[in-house]
């Protein structure tokens, strides 16, 4: 009879053996060196300084991420790790949450089977500060689920175009900061849309207080935008020329105050070129994209206007050089406008010059408007390709990657609004974690005991009340009429915060605290710290203005995105626009109402350190981190009624080894076979409760005591499985005896071998009749036959071959023997030569790609007579120039058409065409040659087809060409025209393209192709 185990029993027994009382959550992180998995089960869950061993204890192992119940916990490493392989995906696939080691892919995963289950929207909440790793977490998570999801080309279109969607937003939104080379200057949302059946058919993004200031001056050790060096250092000198830009960063004032333009970490020239495809993917058309790099270059201009001052001291410009450039604008007017301030009195409108100041002022205004307006329409333009027109149900799973709380030796009007965001998505949290535990323990009906926990609601109405939060006043002192100054503005607070516990200036401190702060500073004592914000440039921050004139000019641009962001309707309102800080509050208000609609999960990002450093681990960074994102408060919460819940079924399944009466199987309600087992191992009734459809264990301690004496049952169930094994010796002889019959298989026919032969031969042909290959292709599935059976079957293979070439003959249709016949001849011509041929052998052909009514009327009565024989959509690009230009080729029984709509614009008949050439690699380029007799005839044919194989068989077929098809490499001539000929160069990248070269040649890159 097998031992059964209470865990009073077990307590003797860890005395005993270790002849040492070791406390049971010890004895279990004895056997796990890499600590816990999930923080609900750290039996001293109030301590910080546990919290934070069992995070350096994994995080020296590599092991990056772990639990707070959902929530997960992620340390950057600073290194690549190999954890993110399609390996690693698959695993991660369909698995219950806690079945595995906590992974990023393991929070996807649920989210998306939890939305698909529950028909819900949900959101992943990334937070952490810069650095920490949230943008990568966003990318990890949208990778996922471009692998994970169901595919086809309309939704591998969807989701190419999500994940292209980053390196865009990066170039425009990210920055090189002292903490971050790639830090999000910009908070972003971003709905996944899903339909019924789970895949992601759209989507759609919002962004959040994009860092506008950047653009025009950026602290020592810190860049501009990305965008604008990829542009100077990657662009193409043909683009840098167009739009009056030279090779060298060092040449323009917005880029230079960092003193930091090239890093080691970040290849601008590489990533220009990934913006650039990551814009086709997008559907950015040319004129996009260079109207858009037309804004980024007058940028550049635009911060290289410099002021003089006149003898009243007066802006003057000595030049207007780099006013030439500036999106299609007439010079004169931009002159004006930079030097001058357009005043309305009453019915005449007067100009008013600006001193050097002003105008520098105003010139970054325009500069900071342009870039942030641009930027708008970027995100608008990424969402119209996105967007899913179905009208059908979606549910989407929301991914916020959103700045984290920031705190510099100098915090100006950014890292208020970032810190006032933090506190909103930290009240947030707190409710919906609240929340959701209530809610899981009402659906159990376990009985909730509230929670202590720190409010920061105060906090949020310091700075968000109406009529008398910071911002109020902040509005207040901007629209107010007069001087209104930064340090105005600090008095109004003092005037109406003094008594608030949470904030502190200069003027309102104690001796003591003066000595850390300036008079110009207040200090807000945030939920995760003192932050003390310097008040100068809060008022122009926060109005950013743009004066009438400026934005008028704007809309003279021939540039049409600034046509969009300048629109002319702006400038009927007289209302006052809403200043930067109520628009972010708002905003705000707006995500906040989003979000409590939607179930929450949350990706808690941390730094492991401050200088990058592989495998180092700061743990005053590090606490400081666990103290502001509120991973303590959220542990307290998980713990403060149950440590641990799990379905009855999962853990039924893990434990039953430990009660009789459970295993092996139960066979009884999974409910009552739980109640039993607890009851078996002597669960306290204060230990437990039991719910609708969980178990809810309140110690971690209990939990510890089962599963160590879950790992003792283990090895006692390991012995009584050897005892088995032992009794199963009597049978021993038997089997000796089929042994030696084996031995002696291959001898002539004994009485020791005979019955086994002959069991040999059965079981064979057994098998063998259950395993017959079922077609004639397949030449390995016939089983290997015992050396007996050699001669026999040799015989029935054959048989069998026969036998199904003889039922497939007669089942081959007409239709597909026409098929085969022209893949036989595709064969011919190209099989061993062109790369992309093996993967075009499985795509069946068909008899035409163009209907007759989708052929222009006039063409077909003009072709009619020659009956047409196939048709397909091309690309024909101009032998002089190669322009690229959609149209018809058509082959009739005597010629081949070009056709443009109703027009035919080149004929030439199977005797005038020499043949066609084409290269060896995956690209579908062909070019077929022409003989020029007659003086009307035009040159060879350049043509881009997405059905290669299938056109020149047809022609090859039809013309009798089958020897007259080249397929080469490097390069091919055509001629132009008789006696002029031109060229086109063959080569593989990364991406297909086709373009003209500066050789003069058409340059086709063809996709490089996996072999077989």
């Amino acid at each position: 009879m097998r031992q059964s185990y209470r865990l009073g029993q077990y307590k003797q027994i860890a005395l005993g053996h270790g002849q040492c009382c070791l406390d049971l959550e010890g004895a279990l992180i004895a056997r796990d060196r890499v600590g816990i998995q999930d923080f609900v089960l750290l039996d001293a869950h109030n301590s910080e300084t546990a919290f934070l061993d069992n995070l350096k204890k994994r995080f020296t192992e590599d092991l990056i991420y772990t639990y707070i119940g959902t929530l997960l916990i992620s340390v950057n490493p600073y290194k690549e790790l190999d954890i993110y392989t399609k390996k690693q995906m698959d695993l991660y696939m369909g698995v219950n949450f806690f079945e595995l080691p906590p992974h990023i892919y393991a929070l996807a995963d649920n989210v998306y089977h939890t939305m698909l289950s529950e028909a819900n929207n949900n959101f992943i909440l990334i937070s952490g500060e810069s650095g920490a790793g949230k943008t990568e977490a966003s990318k990890k998570i949208l990778q996922y689920y471009a692998v994970s999801c169901p595919s086809s080309t309309l939704l591998d279109t969807v989701r190419d175009r999500m994940l292209m969607s980053n390196p865009v937003l990066e170039a425009f939104g990210n920055a090189k900061t002292m903490k971050n080379d790639n830090s999000s200057r910009f908070g972003k949302y971003m709905d996944i849309q899903f339909d019924c059946q789970g895949d992601a058919v759209g989507g759609h993004i919002l962004s959040y207080l994009l860092e506008k200031s950047r653009v025009v001056h950026q602290n020592h050790g810190e860049r501009n935008f990305h965008i604008f060096y990829q542009l100077v250092e990657g662009g193409e000198e043909d683009l840098l020329r167009h739009l009056g830009l030279e090779k060298d960063t060092k040449r323009y004032s917005y880029l230079v105050q960092g003193e930091c333009s090239n890093v080691s970490s970040i290849n601008d020239k590489n990533d220009w070129k990934t913006v650039k495809n990551a814009l086709s993917v997008i559907d950015f058309d040319a004129n996009d994209i260079e109207h858009l790099f037309g804004i980024i270059a007058s940028v550049l201009h635009l911060g290289n206007v410099h002021f003089d001052g006149d003898t009243k001291g007066y802006a003057t410009l000595n030049t207007n050089a780099a006013l030439r450039w500036l999106l299609g604008i007439h010079v004169q007017v931009l002159h004006e406008a930079l030097t001058f301030r357009k005043i309305e009195a009453k019915s005449e409108e007067v100009l008013s010059p600006f001193t050097v100041d002003h105008a520098i002022y105003a010139r970054d205004a325009l500069a900071k408007a342009i870039y942030g307006r641009a930027f708008t329409w970027l995100v608008n333009r990424i969402n119209e390709s996105l967007e899913n027109k179905d009208s059908g149900r979606k549910t989407v799973i929301g991914l916020l990657d959103i700045y984290g709380f920031e705190v510099f030796s100098v915090n100006s009007f950014e890292q208020f609004c970032i810190n006032y965001c933090n506190e909103k998505l930290q009240q947030l949290f707190i409710q919906l974690t609240l929340k959701a535990e209530q809610e899981e323990y009402e659906a159990e009906g376990i009985g909730w005991e509230p929670v202590q926990f720190f409010n920061n609601k105060i906090i949020c109405d310091l700075v968000e009340e109406k009529h008398r939060g910071i911002i109020s006043v902040l509005d207040e002192e901007c629209m107010r009429p007069g001087d209104a100054t930064d340090l105005t503005f600090l008095d109004k607070l003092e005037e109406k915060m003094g008594n608030h516990p949470h904030f502190v200036t200069y003027k309102l401190a104690d001796k003591k605290t003066r000595k850390s702060l300036e008079r110009g500073d207040f200090r807000l004592l945030h939920y995760a710290g003192e932050v003390t914000y310097c008040v100068v440039g809060f008022i122009d921050k926060n109005n950013d203005l743009l004066y009438k004139n400026i934005k008028d000019v704007m809309r003279l641009s021939k540039n049409p995105i600034i046509q969009q962001c300048f629109p002319a309707t702006e400038g009927d309102s007289r209302r006052r626009p809403e200043t930067v800080a109520t628009q972010f509050k708002n905003s705000l208000l707006r995500l906040t109402e989003i979000l409590t609609a939607k179930e929450a999960w949350y990706v808690r990002c941390l730094k492991s350190n401050d200088n990058k450093q592989p495998g180092k681990f700061d743990e005053v960074l590090v606490r400081h981190q666990v103290k502001y994102l509120g991973l303590m408060e959220h542990l307290r919460v998980r713990r403060a009624g149950f440590a641990y819940r799990r379905r009855y079924e999962v853990f039924l399944k893990r434990y039953k080894a430990l009660c009789p009466a459970t295993w092996p199987h139960w066979k009884g309600v999974p409910s009552d076979g739980v109640e039993k087992l607890v009851q078996h191992l002597g669960y306290q009734p204060d230990e437990y409760k039991m719910g609708k459809t969980k178990i809810f264990i309140r110690y971690a301690r209990t939990l510890f005591a089962t599963e160590d004496a879950f790992e003792i049952c283990k090895h006692e169930l390991g012995k009584q499985k050897r005892t088995q094994k032992r009794h199963f010796n009597f049978f021993s002889y038997i089997i000796s005896m089929f042994i030696k019959g084996y031995i002696t298989r291959r001898e002539a026919k004994t009485t020791d071998n005979s019955e086994y032969l002959a069991f040999v031969r059965q079981s064979y042909l057994n098998r063998l009749k259950d395993n017959l290959p079922k077609t004639v292709l397949d030449k390995t599935t016939w089983l290997t036959p015992p050396p007996v059976m050699t001669e026999t079957s040799e015989i029935l293979r054959q048989l069998h071959t026969r036998m199904m070439v003889r039922k497939y003959v007669r089942g081959i249709t007409p239709q597909k023997k026409a098929q085969l016949q022209q893949k036989v001849v595709t064969s011919g011509i190209f099989k061993g030569k062109k790369d992309s041929y093996p993967s075009s052998i499985a795509v069946p052909f068909v008899d035409t790609r163009i209907n007759e009514q989708d052929i222009n009327m006039r063409v077909l009565q003009t072709i009619r007579h020659e009956r047409i024989k196939y048709s397909v959509p091309v690309v024909k690009y101009d032998r002089n120039g190669f322009k690229p230009r959609p149209r018809q080729l058509i082959l009739t029984q005597a010629a081949v058409y070009l056709v443009e709509e109703a027009k035919i614009k080149q004929r030439v008949d199977y005797v005038s065409l020499k043949g066609a050439s084409l290269s060896n690699l995956g690209d579908s380029v062909m070019i077929l040659h022409v003989a020029l007799n007659d003086p009307k005839q035009k040159g060879d044919m350049i043509l881009q087809c997405d059905h290669l194989f299938e056109a020149l068989t047809k022609l090859a077929m039809i013309a009798n060409k089958q020897n007259n098809i080249k397929v080469v490499q490097g390069s091919i001539k055509f001629e132009i025209q008789a006696g002029k000929e031109g060229g086109v160069d063959f080569s593989v990248g990364q991406e297909p393209m086709i373009y003209k070269g500066k050789n003069g040649h058409l340059m086709v890159v063809a996709p490089r192709i996996k072999s077989r």
